[in-house]
């Protein structure tokens, strides 16, 4: 059975059907997001027709010279990425540096321009359907309708990967409860603070048991508390073999979550590995600052750069890279300066970032 791809601009479902009759849905961008299912309906917890790579050894996504250009603006220039099976893998850039628009590409939703990409073992060109149908998709801004209630969003949505009745229902339970949403399963979702919102768009995200998890900046905008939440349930999903792919413009958090990431600038890689082999093969083990008035960090900097590896002036600090900051702190008091705040540090993302990019991430 290959059920057609859901009107969902104005889906209403039959009477008695999960709890909602005559309840008009809008479920605003969900087209985007879930494409045009129309593999083999999954009735249970696995699915049919899985396709290719039935050993489950292969790449979960290969990309080898994968390109995407709209117009004479060229957005990811030839790039390579493999994505191991059960790891989280993750893509740090600044904005326009090509991550979603490699993000889209790997969802089947956008095709690529250039080079090869396989997801999940097959084509998005012409398995596109069957790649969506097995893919979780958390977008960076949040698409859940205000007019139903929290589990009302994962039964509608789990409905249009063709699941059964029952299967929905038991695993948009299992979710309330795995994301600490079961309390409030009736409210609506007006009724939710952000960081509630953003753990019921990841559970919808796996309302399909997805192999493949894609996360677009899943923490933007969310407290310190609330980010910290969500990193546990997608540490906890990662434990539990889930394959993760995101892009965030937070550094600890990659630093947190990824096992494996992507440095990108201007649309090509520039530096890949784990976050411990990156700060080591692109700073030093430890880095001082010191900030001085405001306009003198440029004409300070000059006194004190033979006490570091490399010297970084920043509008608001100087980075001192060095193997001991305490001691690189100690020899700016020597020199009679006094800065108007000095720590000394570990070497971060953050580091590694200016020096591959020559900026802050969110520049």
């Amino acid at each position: 059975m290959s059920p057609a791809a859901p009107d969902v601009s104005g889906a209403v479902p039959t009477a008695g059907e999960d709890g909602t009759a005559g309840m008009r849905v809008r479920l605003s961008g969900l087209r985007a997001i879930v494409g045009e299912v129309s593999s083999p309906a999954r009735t249970d917890a696995a699915s049919s027709g899985r396709g290719a790579d039935p050993s489950g050894q292969g790449a979960m996504v290969s990309a080898r010279g994968l390109c995407k250009a709209y117009g004479s603006f060229t957005a990811v220039d030839g790039i390579d990425v493999e994505v191991r099976r059960g790891e989280a893998f993750g893509f740090l850039g600044p904005n326009g540096a090509g991550k979603s628009s490699t993000m889209r590409m790997i969802a089947a939703v956008s095709p690529p321009g250039g080079g090869e990409l396989r997801v999940l073992g097959l084509d998005p060109a012409t398995h596109g359907s069957q790649i969506r149908s097995r893919l979780g998709v958390c977008p960076q801004e949040d698409t859940l309708d205000t007019e139903l209630t929290v589990r009302e969003n994962l039964l509608i949505y789990g409905r249009y990967f063709g699941l059964s009745r029952r299967h929905v229902a038991a695993k948009a339970d299992e979710l309330l409860g795995f994301f600490q949403l079961t309390e409030k399963r009736g409210a609506r979702v007006d009724d939710l603070s952000g960081g509630l919102k953003r753990r019921l768009t990841i559970a919808r995200s796996l309302i399909n048991d997805p192999d493949l998890l894609l996360l677009d900046e899943p923490t933007t905008g969310l407290d310190p508390q609330a980010r910290h939440t969500l990193w546990d349930k997608l540490f906890r999903l990662r434990q539990q073999g889930v394959t993760l792919v995101l892009t965030t413009h937070y550094m600890d958090e990659a630093e947190q979550l990824c096992d494996r990431l992507v440095v990108m600038d201007g649309g090509r890689i520039v530096a890949e590995g784990s976050p411990l082999q990156l700060i080591r093969e692109h700073a030093t083990r430890e880095v001082a600052e010191l900030r001085f008035g405001v306009g003198d960090h440029a004409e300070v900097a000059a006194t004190v750069a033979d006490l570091a590896d490399r010297v970084e002036v920043l509008p608001d600090r100087i980075l001192l890279y060095t193997d001991d900051g305490e001691e690189a702190l100690a020899k700016v008091h020597e020199r009679g300066l006094s800065p108007v705040a000095m720590l000394a540090r570990r070497a971060t993302l953050e580091d590694v970032f200016l020096r591959l990019t020559g900026r802050t991430l969110v520049d």
